[in-house]
C-alpha cells in the first residue's frame, strides 16, 4: 500500500502541471517501467492504460496556470502531488515522492527519493500517468490555440515556441510569471 508520486509539466511555458499518485498491485506487476522521460511517447500510451488497469489505485492532481502563476511552479507541483495523493479512492501507508521535497500537507507517512521515477515502480508509474494525462490535455490545448504549434512542443520553450509568443503575445494557458512569457507580454 505504498504510493508513488510524481509531476510532469514543470518546465513548459503554458499549461497546468499535473501529478500522479500510483498504488501498484504487486499480484500484477507491468514490465517495462521506467522514468517517462526516458520512454518513447509510443511506449507511454501503452503502459498508461496497463497501470490504469492494474494498479490497486491511482489519481492524478492538476495545478492551473494561474495557480503556478500566483504560487511557483515549484509550490503549484506540490499542491498538484498533494491533490493527486489525497484523490486516491485508498488511503496508503506511505507516499514516496520523486524528488527532494515532499508536498506539505499529506495525511500519511511520506519520504522525498531524488531519481525515484528510475528506481521505484510506482513512482515510474505516477510518472507515465502524469506525462501522458497532461500531454493530452495540451493536445486538447493546441486545438483551442493553433498558432503556437502546441501540439508539437507541449508547451516547452523550444525555438518555434518562443517565435510563436514573439508574434502572438501569450495566450490565456501562458504561464506570465516565467520568465520568457514575462518579456514577450511587455510587447502587447
Amino acid at each position: 500500500m505504498i504510493a508513488g508520486v510524481d509531476e510532469a509539466g514543470r518546465g513548459p511555458l503554458c499549461g497546468p502541471v499535473y501529478a500522479a499518485a500510483v498504488i501498484l498491485d504487486p499480484a500484477r506487476p507491468i514490465a517495462g517501467l521506467a522514468d517517462s522521460k526516458k520512454l518513447s511517447e509510443k511506449r507511454r500510451e501503452a503502459l498508461a492504460p496497463l497501470i490504469r488497469e492494474r494498479a490497486l489505485a491511482w489519481a492524478i492532481g492538476v495545478a492551473s496556470v494561474e495557480e503556478i502563476d500566483r504560487l511557483n511552479i515549484l509550490h503549484a507541483s506540490m499542491l498538484a502531488m498533494r491533490r493527486a495523493v489525497e484523490a486516491l479512492p485508498i488511503v496508503p501507508l506511505e507516499a514516496l515522492i520523486d524528488g527532494n521535497r515532499i508536498p506539505p500537507g499529506l495525511l500519511m507517512p511520506a519520504r522525498a527519493i531524488v531519481g525515484g521515477d528510475a528506481s521505484e515502480a510506482a513512482i515510474s508509474a505516477a510518472s507515465i500517468l502524469a506525462k501522458t494525462d497532461r500531454d493530452h490535455e495540451m493536445l486538447r490545448l493546441a486545438t483551442l490555440y493553433p498558432e503556437y504549434g502546441i501540439e508539437r512542443h507541449k508547451g516547452y520553450p523550444t525555438p518555434a515556441h518562443l517565435a510563436a509568443l514573439r508574434i502572438h503575445g501569450p495566450s490565456p494557458i501562458h504561464r506570465r510569471s516565467f520568465a520568457p512569457v514575462a518579456q514577450c507580454s511587455l510587447a502587447f
